[in-house]
């Protein structure tokens, strides 16, 4: 007998099945391709350069424009397909990303490649926050959805452990552009399931994309990243701060603008929402450490231990199976443990892995290192995983692109600062010890490249009769560096851990249920359900 007031109780969100959970498996392939596209490449340099003798400036262009314009086009595609569906826009994202990379493999000079680079860019932008956003239409049930972007986050870890593995077999047995065609059938595959097995979603009131703000938005993030990038490479100057500025300024005028629309590209009160604004700070603080130190791990493991970029890669594998058991482990805590604890937990178990890692050096060096990054990224799964799942939950369903679009790009920004701050400190750390280092025979240019970088004194060191002494001295050095940018990725861990727990504790609190001493009073009880 069914009562009043059991029809008046919320009813549970219905739960996905095989098919849903059949569309996630179809989703998670141009996930991993992305990732994939980003690590290939590297491998390819030389033999491309080979073939089409592209200049300096060719050559970073094509290296650097694929990224650059993902960067740049993720929020406008997210906020694109909330407006004409985000089925659809994937793919349309599948079937340029298929065309742009065989005119890539087939490109006959440096400017076609560097044309379809680009092209696969901005088709590479439409796929992330398309696939992330079309998760939360498809896995209502809050502990499934955590699971569903677990696993789609896994296929992330997979193609950036598998994209050396599979670019280096490719090299060794065909040309170049083999690595580009790799992901030409799984984009046929997504044109051919998708329309079968995913559902189509999108805003109903929704008005028109405001191309002035996706102009702004381009002008806000394209200088910043390439500033970023040039602290990196270069160090410290004038062309960095202009790049800064320009983007920040055109960045104000893009949040001044949203301010003012009907309907924007991007919701700026959602970052008033801490279970959106915060979470988004602590998951660009954990890229920003990840990506830094991994910058470290792989030379490391090449030019310190002498491994080929084949082996390497091996050797970062045990670092994606435990990224791999943290995402299985992270549904089930979710349930037990309240996000904002979970996610500083995470934070904390990773610190305490940079931390092994700041104990690198001696005979005893590969062992610690691959010790050190395993228990890194088992930390690192909490705020990726049930970070995400956070900020798409945060923003209604209507606006689940732009939101997906937004924690992505803050990936994107947190990668990118740690490749350059982190970077600038481990090279400033080995500038630093190679002065005193360098023999007193050697050429202007020759101690220039030793004095600047591992792989140049390595380089230098192959040329001399007796580079032993060298070679030795520049390790040092570099391991020195890899070990003062783990101190300092450690304290910024922390500190985001910290963040989590402080601005994240009551995030998934029950209505009704008494905040922890010390909470704000007034906030809100609930600001985004518990997974």
């Amino acid at each position: 007998m069914t009562t009043d007031t059991d029809a008046l109780a919320p009813q549970p969100p219905p739960r996905a099945g095989a098919k849903e959970w059949t569309a996630l498996a179809v989703l998670s392939l141009p996930a991993m391709l992305v990732i994939m596209d980003l690590t290939v490449l590297h491998l390819a340099v030389p033999h491309l350069s080979a073939d089409l003798t592209p200049t300096a400036s060719q050559l970073l262009w094509i290296t650097d424009i694929y990224g650059f314009l993902i960067a740049g086009f993720l929020i406008t595609m997210g906020s694109l397909g909330d407006r004409i569906g985000r089925r659809k826009l994937l793919l349309i994202g599948a079937a340029g990303f298929g065309l742009a990379s065989v005119l890539s493999a087939y490109a006959t000079s440096a400017e076609m490649l560097i044309a379809a680079r680009a092209l696969m860019g901005i088709a590479g932008a439409t796929l992330m926050p398309s696939t992330l956003s079309l998760i939360r239409n498809m896995f209502h049930d809050d502990r499934q959805r955590t699971t569903a972007i677990s696993l789609w986050m896994m296929s992330f870890m997979v193609g950036g452990s598998i994209g050396p593995l599979v670019g280096g077999a490719l090299l060794e047995a065909f040309w170049w552009g083999s690595v580009f065609l790799v992901g030409v059938p799984v984009m046929v595959l997504l044109l051919v399931a998708g329309p079968v097995l995913l559902p189509e979603y999108r805003d109903p009131v929704a008005g028109r994309l405001d191309l002035l703000s996706a102009v702004l938005l381009l002008a806000a993030v394209l200088p910043v990243i390439y500033g970023v990038k040039k602290l990196a490479e270069d160090g410290f100057g004038w062309l960095l701060v202009v790049s800064l500025v320009v983007g920040v300024a055109f960045a104000v005028l893009f949040v001044r603008r949203q301010r003012t629309l009907a309907d924007p590209l991007i919701d700026m009160e959602l970052f008033r929402n801490r279970a959106f604004g915060a979470t988004l700070g602590v998951m660009t603080t954990a890229t920003f450490a990840m990506m830094g130190l991994n910058l470290f791990v792989m030379q490391y493991l090449q030019l310190v231990h002498g491994l080929s970029p084949f082996r390497a890669g091996l050797w970062v594998l045990p670092m994606t199976g435990a990224m791999m058991l943290g995402m299985i482990l992270v549904p089930l805590l979710a349930s037990r443990v309240r996000p904002g604890w979970l996610i500083a937990g995470g934070l904390l178990v990773s610190a305490v892995g940079i931390g092994i890692m700041t104990q690198v050096g001696g005979s005893s060096g590969f062992g610690v290192l691959i010790a050190g990054t395993c228990v890194m990224a088992a930390g690192f799964t909490p705020p990726a995983a049930l970070g995400t799942d956070l900020v798409i939950s945060a923003a209604p369903a209507s606006k689940a692109g732009a939101a997906s679009a937004a924690s992505e790009t803050s990936n994107e920004f947190g990668g990118a600062l740690g490749l350059a701050i982190l970077g600038s400190v481990g090279t400033a750390v080995y500038r630093s010890g190679m002065s005193d280092s360098l023999p007193a025979s050697l050429g202007p240019e020759a101690t220039e490249a030793a004095g600047d970088t591992l792989a140049g004194a390595v380089a230098v060191a192959a040329t001399l009769p007796d580079g032993a002494p060298l070679l030795a001295a520049a390790r040092a050095a570099f391991t020195d560096g890899l070990q003062v940018t783990a101190v300092v990725a450690t304290v910024i861990v922390l500190a985001g851990a910290l963040l989590a727990a402080v601005l994240l504790r009551r995030v998934g609190v029950p209505a009704g249920e008494p905040a922890p001493a010390g909470s704000a009073v007034g906030e809100s009880a609930v600001e985004v359900a518990a997974p």
